[in-house]
């Protein structure tokens, strides 16, 4: 009989990896800090308001709804924000095969993703994380 032994930390470590990995959206956004998400997972009617209120200011998108802000994440199961279901960085990954558009050799000139990544630049970096 052979035993193999795991430290609590590798444990722990591998699990973290394995779940942040889970939660990188296509394009690198890290769902686990994303109000839509954290709000849906609560059931949090109050961060759900405020979300509308900040996206609809922030993505000029006035038509943005407290009962819209809904998601578990892009890439688990579950409900997804209507701008998540269209999302054209999503569908261009999905229709590659790809996980994320960290495996696309076009990514550092991705005109697609990189919408985001001018924003969000630790998107990028999510993505570049995940390759190692």
């Amino acid at each position: 009989m052979i035993f193999i032994i795991f430290s609590k930390a590798s444990i722990d470590k591998s699990f973290k990896q394995k779940t942040m990995e889970k939660l990188i959206a296509c394009c690198g956004l890290d769902c686990s800090v994303c109000d839509a998400r954290i709000a849906t997972i609560r059931n949090d009617d109050e961060l759900r308001k405020a979300t509308a209120e900040q996206w609809k200011k922030q993505f000029n998108a006035p038509a943005i709804a407290p009962e819209t802000i809904n998601c578990t994440g892009c890439r688990v199961e579950g409900v997804k924000f209507s701008h998540c279901l269209q999302c054209e960085i999503r569908k261009c990954a999905d229709s590659k095969g790809y996980v994320t558009c960290g495996e696309c050799a076009e990514l550092d000139n991705c005109q697609l993703v990189a919408g985001v990544h001018k924003f969000m630049p630790d998107a990028l970096q999510n993505l570049k994380q995940l390759k190692n």
